[in-house]
């Protein structure tokens, strides 16, 4: 089949793939359109075509998550390159749903060397007016953009699981499509539980981080009757002194426990300690079986398909990330058929409203919470290799919505922002 024409209302020149096959629920043939990048991220602004809404990726160059080394090891969780092409992948999926109001999605990747050029990058991105940023930064920068935005634009945090962000440094126009720490450590949580696995031997790093995750687990492991037996620090270092805090095996010599749950946020550590306990004992947390967005091997709902497609676009693998910027430019396509003439703030209330709902591939329909801008989503329990596992599991319960079995209910939030 010949790939169609450029479309003729744009100012850059689109790729079509014309793709036969099921495409999320529906099993319906789509047609793809790549578009190109409005803008590199060098401060060029670049006129968008007519009807186009810019959607701005903005990433910084030096951010750690994305170092060589990190991405050569593949930890479970951690993104596995950046987020340009599943964005790219998220306009081309909405092209069908938005050609009938006249309008399509661009977006723009806005790379920048290092965190010093954000603020003068965010005003130049509101003085041009794009309503859409994508937020791919640590959660220091998300603070800066919010105040850059205002009620500007509609912000997305792809990547940061800070549950801070959804709590006392929440923003009325920012969404989050990345599950938050909360939401995934129950999701480990609630499948410990349904397996009788209800005696937890915790392992925790040293780092900042660490301690959030800590709290999450904490949190979540009350909430489902896990009960810490034990709490013990480790630390990769080359002090022979501190030696002991790494030996795996002096570390779970303990016999009172049903599971290893290993808290890492780098995960250097907790790559080694599958097969490694002293005692025979599964581990789960940051390596072993972990709480995922989205796993590569997910065979329902449309997953194979999402896959299949970002596979042939990036050349590597979906991972949870990836999955979230997908779903965030879909969102805004969602929200552009809802209400295509207002503002951010009307927009994000749309979105916070239930009233508009979205086909994230995992199997139940999904929408924002009012209360905290977060996406409500299922949570997969996978392995390197397959998903063994649905969060939430089955007999879990809640009075309105399952999916707020996942992460911080409406009763709990301090999130006080709403649009």
């Amino acid at each position: 089949m010949r790939p169609a024409p450029d479309s003729p209302g744009s100012s850059h020149r689109t790729r079509r793939a014309w793709l036969g096959g099921a495409i999320g629920t529906f099993g319906a043939f789509a047609t793809l359109a790549l578009p190109a990048l409005a803008a590199a991220g060098n401060g060029t602004a670049t006129r968008s075509a007519a009807g186009a809404a810019t959607v701005a990726l903005i990433a910084l160059a030096d951010d750690p998550r994305y170092a060589a080394r990190r991405l050569e090891r593949a930890y479970p969780g951690h993104p596995a390159g950046r987020l340009l092409d599943a964005a790219q992948l998220g306009a081309a999926d909405s092209e069908v749903t938005l050609r009938g109001i006249g309008r399509s999605i661009q977006v723009r990747d806005v790379l920048l060397p290092d965190l010093a050029a954000l603020p003068a990058r965010l005003a130049q991105l509101r003085q041009e007016r794009v309503g859409y940023w994508l937020l791919d930064l640590p959660p220091a920068a998300i603070a800066q953009a919010v105040g850059a935005a205002g009620d500007a634009a509609l912000l997305f945090n792809l990547s940061a699981p800070q549950d801070s962000l959804r709590g006392a440094d929440c923003a009325a126009t920012l969404l989050h499509t990345m599950p938050s720490q909360a939401m995934l450590q129950d999701a480990l949580a609630q499948y410990l539980a349904a397996r009788s696995w209800r005696k937890a031997w915790v392992l925790h790093g040293p780092g900042a981080e660490d301690d959030q995750l800590l709290q999450a687990w904490n949190r979540a492991a009350a909430r489902y009757g896990i009960r810490n037996v034990g709490v013990k620090p480790f630390k990769l270092s080359g002090d022979p002194r501190e030696r002991d805090l790494a030996n795996t095996r002096l570390l779970t010599s303990d016999r009172e426990h049903d599971v290893v749950v290993v808290l890492d946020t780098d995960g250097e550590f907790a790559r080694t300690l599958p097969y490694a306990t002293q005692q025979p004992r599964p581990v789960v947390g940051s390596n072993g079986l972990s709480a995922l967005a989205w796993h590569p091997q997910w065979e329902r709902n449309g997953g194979p398909q999402v896959s299949r497609r970002f596979r042939k676009l990036a050349g590597r693998t979906m991972t949870g990330q990836d999955w979230s910027a997908w779903i965030a430019v879909r969102s805004i396509a969602a929200v552009l058929v809802e209400q295509p003439s207002k503002g951010a703030l009307e927009q994000a209330r749309a979105l916070r409203g239930d009233s508009v709902y979205l086909d994230g591939a995992k199997g139940p329909r999904l929408s924002y919470r009012a209360w905290d801008g977060q996406l409500r989503q299922p949570v997969f329990l996978s392995h390197g290799d397959g998903v063994i596992g649905v969060a939430p599991v089955d007999g879990v319960l809640h009075p309105l919505e399952q999916l707020d079995t996942l992460g911080i209910d409406r009763q709990e939030s301090r999130c006080k922002a709403a649009p």
